[in-house]
């Protein structure tokens, strides 16, 4: 399975590198900054739960809201998920057009989460891919000195370090890959390593000007035993000055290390999580 998907990411990036390049200027949907970059592979700054390479404006202010609801497993009796949110809220702010920073707290865990999202390349004529490079910190504040007397304050830490590689197909079609390492100050070894590896890939696929179907899975090389690989289906709703994305996932943490180290759900079971996620720009 390690094999298959490694060659399966060579081949993504080696067979869109061979591709003749379109003409770009046809497959503009957005606010075009120069005439030989690709814009808009990706509407939305995820894809669903993982990051796209869409990088904020210099000064926009992104005002973000989501949901993850229980398992749709608990049926009526828990109103198919409702009865049992977690909420993300936060903010991303773009420093310069290829620099934004952003702040979150998730009711998950009560984990407050820091990033730096920077852009690397840009898709253009002259070069295949876009590239943007993604770094997170986790403080877990739901951890107390009564339960972990010895505890201090880094082992609170987590730190993902994340490299976005997509590249714009056609106007309708864009894909990425997004290799990840985790790296977990306080972990339980029975169970995992305290350093992760996965290898994530998202698709985006454009059904009207302003709709488009997601998809997302990521697969984790030292997973541990009794999580799952995240995998996410939604779609993406474009209303004016909001983007507006709903969801499917068998993970139900909304952080990088969460959604990527501890997907508990399984889809063969029915056992998966309904959400959405809220864009607001300012």
């Amino acid at each position: 399975m390690k094999k298959f998907l490694l060659q399966w990411a060579c081949f993504f990036l080696f067979a869109a590198s061979a591709s003749a390049q379109e003409d770009l200027l046809s497959q503009l949907d957005s606010t075009q900054v120069q005439d030989t970059y690709a814009t808009a592979a990706f509407k939305g700054l995820q894809v669903i739960t993982m990051q796209s390479t869409k990088m904020p404006a210099k000064k926009e202010f992104y005002f973000v809201v989501s949901h993850r609801f229980g398992t749709v497993k608990g049926g009526i009796s828990e109103f198919f998920g409702f009865d049992d949110a977690t909420t993300k809220i936060g903010g991303i702010y773009g420093l310069t057009d290829w620099l934004s920073v952003s702040g979150s707290r998730h009711t998950l865990s009560k984990v407050y989460e820091a990033s730096v999202k920077y852009r690397l390349a840009r898709q253009s004529d002259a070069f295949p891919f876009e590239i943007v490079g993604y770094n997170t910190l986790d403080i877990n504040s739901q951890l107390k000195k009564d339960d972990y007397p010895k505890i201090e304050f880094s082992d609170r830490l987590t730190y993902v370090s994340q490299l976005i590689v997509s590249r714009k197909l056609s106007e309708r079609l864009s894909l990425e890959l997004v290799p990840s390492f985790i790296h977990k100050n306080l972990y339980n070894p029975a169970i995992e390593n305290d350093n992760q590896f996965t290898m994530g890939y998202g698709g985006r696929m454009k059904l009207t000007k302003r709709l488009s179907v997601n998809l997302e899975y990521a697969y984790n090389f030292d997973k541990p035993s009794f999580y799952n690989n995240p995998l996410s289906v939604g779609l993406d709703v474009e209303t004016g000055g909001h983007i507006f994305q709903l969801l499917f996932t068998n993970s139900q943490s909304m952080t990088e290390s969460g959604y990527l180290t501890g997907a508990a759900g399984d889809w063969g079971k029915g056992d998966f999580f309904f959400g959405f996620n809220l864009y607001r720009v300012f």
